[in-house]
């Protein structure tokens, strides 16, 4: 059951009309994803006590995914689920990594946040291998990029912060037809272009005609249909290569 942001005039938004018919609807389980991925979104403390809320009405456990949580762009907060109050810290288990901000997925080496005796006794319920199979390498990554990694960090902030404004420069000049909310977080950027008039989803237009690949909108959910997902966590002049790479394809498309 699929309970999509709403795209309004002021960016992406929580729709709490159509989570709440999700609930009550039999939906049991919430999977929270903060910062958003594909949007970028990084949620309001505000918007996260409306979720608790409607999650205690209707009794409902929120998993709440935070792996993008370091990457808070400026003028965005990061709230974690589990500081909401009594109900979020009773009833939700939150998901951490240092491998998006860190760049370490490889090493395999999440965290789960359990803060309650039922979230633990919940998480207990996991298969008992699956503590096993992080990767020492991983522990031992992950707690360098705790302990030392700030700088690291700092310097990442500031290149995705430029990178989400080039980004829009960009697609100003070359692809004006395309919707662009600038992320909040991550290192991702997701993309409206259904006012390319394309006859195929335009992810299949960027990669055949101009050899550039990007992430499929409808891997995201029906919603994501005419999205595609362009990944920001790179050099400014390869973005400037992948906005020109786009525009050269639809040219291609509308020869």
């Amino acid at each position: 059951m699929e309970a999509p942001l709403a795209d309004s005039p002021h960016g992406y938004e929580l729709d709490f009309a159509t989570l709440e018919r999700a609930f009550t609807s039999g939906g049991g389980v919430y999977l929270l994803c903060n910062p958003h991925n594909p949007t970028g979104r990084v949620f309001s403390r505000s918007e996260l006590e409306r979720i608790a809320e409607l999650a205690e009405l209707h009794d409902v456990l929120v998993l709440s995914d935070e792996i993008h949580a370091p990457l808070a762009l400026q003028g965005a907060v990061h709230t974690p689920f589990l500081s909401l109050g009594e109900y979020a810290a009773e009833r939700a288990v939150a998901f951490i990594s240092a491998s998006k901000a860190w760049n370490i997925p490889g090493l395999k080496c999440a965290q789960v946040v359990a803060t309650s005796d039922a979230t633990r006794a919940l998480v207990g319920r996991l298969p008992e291998g699956m503590g096993f199979r992080a990767g020492n390498l991983g522990v031992i990554a992950s707690i360098a990029a705790y302990r030392d990694g700030s700088p690291w960090l700092d310097e990442l902030l500031a290149v995705l912060d430029r990178n989400r404004r080039l980004l829009g420069d960009l697609l100003a000049e070359h692809l004006p037809a395309v919707r662009y909310a600038p992320p909040q977080g991550t290192y991702l950027a997701w993309l409206d272009c259904r006012g390319l008039g394309l006859e195929d989803e335009p992810v299949d237009v960027f990669r055949e005609r101009g050899r550039v690949a990007l992430g499929p909108g409808p891997k995201f959910g029906a919603h994501g249909t005419g999205h595609v997902r362009v990944t920001m966590g790179t050099s400014a002049g390869i973005l400037r290569t992948i906005v020109e790479r786009m525009r050269s394809a639809v040219a291609k498309a509308g020869a």
